[in-house]
């Protein structure tokens, strides 16, 4: 096995990349990977290097990593911006670092693309081993593997500090339709739901679902100023851009799903989704106005119903969040893996992350007392 470093994912064969994808994961892909680079949503200039490698058996492409040279902590949802101002106030410099993650993008997923058969830890630690002696001569101070999924988090090498997270998701219990869902619930708090879905209805609001192919210019047009207009409100911009988006109505339009609200033919949000093998993954929501309940339903129970009708298992929502809980979504626990190259630093992080594992783990069962299933006789 050898390594091979690209600048671009130009450089790689697009279906020879592919192939390594498992469970349709609609983050992973070139076509997705690609269009960020493409667009300029991310950048050299913007503090995001692409850097990744490739696992070559003689010439076959048998693994990759997606990887990234960074010098800030924006968009990654794991947030070590402490742990950069502890270093600054030590002396020393945290950026630039590496991120092995997929940008904006808090789903769990692959984070070394390895095909079927391969020794995974092997190729695991030769990826790990080339990025501690590229950090050791070029003085990067660290490596961060943000969300990978739970088979790869346990190949990571032992050098790799874990971190773990809280997440909700919801889990289709083979339910027949959301009627058939909401039976679960106790009954307050099923009360609570068909009491949120109906002010919508009487405020005039309905809903279409599209996937990629059924979207007119328009009405990207349209989700694109509802985006934007999230980060707006915030007073900030928006990381992704218009020719991101238009590029993976081109290139992947099967795995794109369009929540539009409109009231009197007029659009009033919209919520975009990407379709997985057996997941959906809630990414991005925007509306002008605010209409009671509306995030609710555009971004939860339109989903929830996608999921039943096309019998997929996982609704993955995104970071954060705990108004989900009340609706159904279950705590899970995300994980991510640092490598530090000061050691001295690195056993200041592992206490702290021992630590902060106790908390998280309080958190995430605090949190599951609060779902609202009925409690089994």
């Amino acid at each position: 096995m050898r390594v091979k470093k690209i600048n671009s994912l130009t450089e790689v064969n697009a279906d020879c990349w592919n192939n390594l994808v498992q469970n349709k994961d609609p983050f992973v892909r070139h076509e997705f990977l690609l269009a960020l680079e493409q667009s300029g949503s991310i950048s050299a200039e913007k503090g995001w290097q692409s850097k990744h490698l490739l696992i070559l058996d003689q010439q076959e492409l048998i693994a990759a990593m997606p990887l990234y040279l960074k010098n800030h902590s924006r968009g990654e949802y794991v947030f070590d911006q402490q742990w950069a101002d502890a270093y600054y106030q030590s002396g020393m410099e945290y950026y630039p670092k590496w991120l092995n993650a997929i940008p904006f993008t808090p789903c769990q997923g692959q984070r070394i693309l390895i095909q079927d058969g391969q020794d995974i830890s092997a190729i695991m630690q030769l990826c790990i081993d080339t990025l501690q002696q590229d950090s050791e001569q070029n003085n990067i101070s660290s490596l961060h593997c943000l969300f990978p999924d739970h088979a790869q988090i346990k190949q990571l090498p032992q050098e790799m500090l874990i971190r773990v997270g809280v997440q909700f998701q919801w889990f289709n219990k083979n339910y027949r339709d959301f009627d058939d869902y909401l039976q679960s619930f106790t009954s307050r708090q099923r009360k609570n739901i068909k009491k949120e879905r109906r002010k919508v209805s009487e405020q005039g609001i309905q809903f279409q679902r599209l996937t990629g192919s059924e979207i007119s210019e328009q009405q990207w047009q349209v989700f694109f100023r509802f985006y934007e207009m999230t980060y707006v409100k915030r007073g900030q911009s928006a990381y992704l851009n218009r020719a991101f988006f238009t590029q993976l109505a081109e290139t992947m339009p099967e795995q794109i799903l369009l929540i539009l609200a409109n009231n009197d033919e007029v659009y009033v949000g919209a919520a975009l989704s990407f379709i997985g093998e057996n997941t959906l993954y809630g990414r991005y929501w925007g509306c002008y106005e605010e209409y009671q309940c509306l995030h609710f339903e555009a971004c939860y129970y339109q989903g929830l119903e996608y999921c039943i009708v096309h019998n997929k298992q996982v609704f993955d929502s995104g970071a954060q969040g705990e108004h989900k809980i009340s609706r159904g979504f279950e705590p899970i626990s995300t994980y991510s893996a640092h490598w530090m190259l000061n050691p001295e630093f690195a056993k200041l992080i592992a206490d702290f992350l021992q630590r902060e594992q106790e908390f998280i783990g309080d958190y995430k069962n605090n949190c599951r007392q609060q779902l609202p299933f009925k409690v089994p006789e």
